[in-house]
């Protein structure tokens, strides 16, 4: 897939999802911050594909890398932390076919540029977290549209990370997920499910209430009424969903691969990486893995 292995030896993490909309950048936020606070050294970060950039004088700007580089406190300049971009918000392949990049020279040329970032990422870290996008078929490029997230993964050689969601659903869509990087060869590292609710009444209630007292005491950025009807929505189905008392214990029984981490559902106003928030129990969560014993050095790639 890539014009040469790139020349990678720190340890590392890719963080793949079972959908799009999962929580993968969150996730990754919160281990580069663990990382951080764990080791006191040095977090590299990278989102080789970035759609749905926004554009501005500097050129495309993903808030996912944004957000990427300010809970690693990477350095790095933004290109080179998404180094593909591209502003429709759609998977890397379509994206590139609205924009009429279409041609083996763009994806080549792409490659290339992805190569060299994730080595001036590696030569200036000391650990290396890689987040995909969508799940692991997203095709990347339309001249090679069997060319998916998946290939990107045994290219890179590090063990993967699957970020799961909490509810009705997540079974299937993880042990898919998980049994096509077991295929493929990939070291499942564990899951990371995002959004969980231990007990769904209770700990919904008072997150709408958070809510609530937070947009009646600051007025200024408070939810529109169309984002509180979403909310609610959000709140009543994870309310509904008995699913979350058992689908931890069947992930890991389907699996037989390690539960990494558990982050608990959070308010949508109250979680946004890209303006530097980040909910502290989901921070907190997250930091109660030792990450330096799950990431590896990249394995050579066959």
């Amino acid at each position: 897939m890539l014009p040469r292995p790139p020349q990678l030896n720190k340890p590392g993490l890719f963080i793949t999802g079972t959908d799009t909309g999962v929580g993968k950048t969150v996730i990754t936020c919160a281990i580069a911050h663990a990382l951080r606070q764990q080791t006191r050294q040095r977090v590299g970060v990278c989102k080789p594909y970035a759609s749905g950039c926004r554009r501005d004088r500097e050129g495309l700007v993903s808030e996912d890398a944004e957000a990427l580089a300010h809970f690693s406190d990477c350095r790095q300049p933004l290109p080179v932390i998404h180094p593909i971009r591209y502003e429709a918000p759609l998977a890397p392949a379509v994206a590139e076919e609205s924009a009429g990049q279409l041609g083996h020279n763009s994806a080549e040329g792409d490659m290339d540029e992805l190569v060299r970032s994730l080595e001036l990422l590696d030569q200036s870290s000391d650990f290396m977290l890689i987040e995909g996008v969508g799940g692991l078929l997203v095709p990347l490029h339309a001249a090679k549209p069997k060319q998916t997230v998946l290939d990107l993964v045994m290219a890179f050689g590090y063990p993967v990370a699957v970020v799961a969601r909490a509810g009705l659903g997540t079974l299937n869509h993880t042990a898919m997920t998980i049994r096509l990087l077991k295929q493929a060869g990939a070291d499942v590292a564990g899951i990371i499910v995002n959004g969980y609710v231990p007990d769904p009444s209770e700990a919904m209630a008072t997150a709408v209430k958070q809510s609530t007292d937070a947009s009646a005491s600051n007025t200024t950025g408070a939810p529109t009424d169309r984002q509180r009807k979403q909310e609610a929505k959000q709140n009543h189905t994870s309310q509904d969903d008995i699913s979350m008392q058992t689908n931890l214990r069947w992930l890991q029984r389907m699996n037989r691969t390690s539960l990494l981490a558990t982050a608990p559902a959070c308010p949508t106003e109250q979680v946004e990486p890209h303006k530097g928030h980040i909910p502290d129990a989901i921070l907190d969560a997250v930091g109660q893995t030792y990450w330096p014993d799950v990431l590896q050095e990249p394995k050579p790639v066959k």
